[in-house]
């Protein structure tokens, strides 16, 4: 069995951009980009804020990235990965047809997934009005009405973000009060075109080829009793939260609570907000901060979403692509 130079599984911009470098370097990746591939960007209908292209579908982008790869020297097989060893000098990746495969370094750029309602009327009309991301999608919403789900901080940053090209915003939330910070929350109340929906969950989105409004179950306050509630919107953001695409590594790299990969670089910058203690410094030990991008397993790199869950931007994931390749590139080059 041939050992490959590098492995990346993720098949999204992160993934894709990692394999471009290192297949020009001369390093032929060998590229997981899961069934169906292309990670969030695949949702996406229309991408304007990806440099160098005004005006873009997400799968186009992906498309154009993967022949790209494809061109430079990189293997992209559209297939899960079901199991990983990697605390052995040379990994070992199992894909969902059974094969095995061997690797000296990897690059893990998973991405995580929005969290959504669960409902069919969300699912039917996602990329047509329904959106989980405001900084991605609020520009096609000028002078329109909006509505964000949810009540955490991401929650609240989202319908700020969205007052900037919205006419009106209503947050829609399942309880009586947010979870946010305080200081969110005072913006969001204080803020003249934010409408707050209290106690309400959503029932349907309406539409049938665009996003035309959203039936809410209401329950009144201090009462089981529930009123139905329609309100007119040109577009629904969720902001349940996100979730990392790393169950496949727990055990194997050091996560956060919230199962996010961590690396050197995000590993330190948490330390720094803790104060050093002794718990974290001693986690810190297993980080080589040489490459900001390693995890605590030599050799193996993160990037992308499942790394970040700040920015998650389809650039910000293409450029910790390029950081991971460029460490990649020069660990290799150190055995």
């Amino acid at each position: 069995m041939n050992t490959q130079n590098v492995i990346i599984i993720g098949g999204g911009a992160a993934g894709l951009s990692a394999a471009i470098y290192l297949a020009r370097a001369g390093f032929a990746p060998l590229i997981f980009a899961g069934s169906p591939p292309g990670g969030q960007l695949m949702l996406t209908s229309e991408v304007e804020n990806f440099p160098g292209r005004e005006s873009i579908l997400g799968g186009e982008l992906i498309d154009i990235m993967r022949k790209q790869a494809v061109k430079f020297g990189s293997e992209i097989i559209d297939e899960n990965v079901t199991s990983v060893n990697l605390g052995d000098s040379i990994k070992s990746i199992e894909s969902a047809s059974h094969n095995t495969y061997k690797s000296k370094a990897v690059i893990i750029a998973t991405g995580a997934k929005a969290l959504w309602i669960g409902i069919e009327s969300e699912t039917r009309l996602r990329g047509k009005g329904v959106s989980a991301c405001a900084t991605c999608d609020g520009f096609f919403f000028k002078n329109k009405t909006v509505a964000v789900i949810g009540g955490g901080d991401s929650a609240l940053e989202e319908a700020l973000t969205l007052t900037k090209f919205a006419s009106k915003v209503y947050i829609v939330h399942r309880r009586n009060e947010f979870k946010a910070s305080k200081i969110m929350q005072k913006r969001v109340i204080e803020h003249e075109k934010i409408e707050i929906v209290w106690n309400a969950q959503v029932e349907e989105v309406l539409g049938v080829q665009r996003v035309e409004g959203l039936k809410l179950k209401q329950i009144q306050p201090n009462s089981t009793n529930s009123t139905n509630l329609t309100i007119e919107v040109g577009g629904v953001f969720v902001a349940i939260g996100h979730r990392p695409d790393t169950d496949l590594f727990k055990g194997q790299v050091e996560l956060d609570e919230k199962g996010y990969v961590y690396t050197s670089s995000t590993i330190a910058l948490e330390n720094l907000k803790l104060n050093s203690n002794e718990q974290n410094s001693l986690k810190i030990q297993k980080f080589n901060t040489q490459y900001s991008t390693q995890t605590s397993v030599g050799g193996i790199f993160g990037a992308g979403d499942c790394v970040d869950h700040v920015y998650k931007q389809a650039s910000t994931a293409a450029g910790m692509g390029v950081q991971a390749a460029l460490d990649t590139e020069r660990w290799l080059e150190g055995l």
